[in-house]
Parts: C-alpha cells; sequence; structure tokens
C-alpha cells in the first residue's frame, strides 16, 4: 500500500516576540527542514530534527583564499599583457623597462603563492587535529 494521505484541518495560532521569532528562525535555518511547519509540528511532537553541520573553520581560509586567487588572476592579466607588449616591442630601451617591470610582478607573484602555501599548512593543520 502507499502512503496514507494526512490531511490537515487543525490550526494552533501561536504568537511570538520580534526576538523569540528571529530566534526561532534562526534556529530552523539550521535545520534541513523545508517550511517552518515542518519543523514547528517535528518540535512540537518531539520529532526528531535533523541539524546541518557546517564548518566553520574554513570561513577564514575561504575569504583569504578568495582574495588570493582575484590577486594572483590580475597578476595574471598584466603578464599577459606585457607578453603581447613585447611582441610589439622594436626599441631596446623599452625592452629593458619590461624587464624591470615583469621583476617587481615576478616577486609579487612568490609572495601571493608563499601566501597559499602558509595558508593551505595551516588549515591542514587545523583538520589533522
Amino acid at each position: 500500500m502507499g502512503k496514507e494521505i494526512l490531511n490537515r484541518t487543525r490550526i494552533a495560532a501561536v504568537r511570538f516576540t520580534a526576538a523569540e521569532y528571529a530566534a526561532l528562525e534562526r534556529r530552523f535555518k539550521t535545520t534541513t527542514c523545508r517550511q517552518m511547519s515542518e519543523y514547528l509540528r517535528s518540535c512540537l511532537l518531539n520529532r526528531p530534527v535533523t541539524v546541518k553541520n557546517r564548518d566553520a573553520s574554513l570561513d577564514e581560509f575561504m575569504l583569504e583564499f578568495i582574495r588570493l586567487r582575484k590577486e594572483l588572476a590580475a597578476i595574471g592579466n598584466n603578464f599577459n599583457q606585457s607578453v603581447r607588449r613585447l611582441h610589439t616591442l622594436q626599441h631596446n630601451a623599452e625592452f629593458r623597462q619590461w624587464i624591470s617591470e615583469t621583476e617587481s610582478q615576478r616577486e609579487r607573484v612568490l609572495a601571493e603563492v608563499s601566501e597559499i602555501v602558509k595558508m593551505t599548512q595551516k588549515i591542514t593543520r587545523k583538520w589533522l587535529q
């Protein structure tokens, strides 16, 4: 036989203060319940509620990693522009200037990569504990 269809015809109204409702809403959002009514029924009828677990230790890492990724993308864009310019150079003075500019960009890339390595090591140590 199939699943029994339940018609919910009874209404139980409950009033909350703004703070109470905000707290209730925060708790509801941490669950796998799709609707607030489903969450409230589970709580009131002592049914189990599945709570989503989230690893907050990754938040700081992800923010820093996103920043580093954007920085590396910008540096890569600068390198691409420099290479295009190199193909159009005809004077040695311009070539020497390009070399000095790319050297500073190279140092920036190495510094950013070093930061990525440090952040990765930090997160790895946290995960292994």
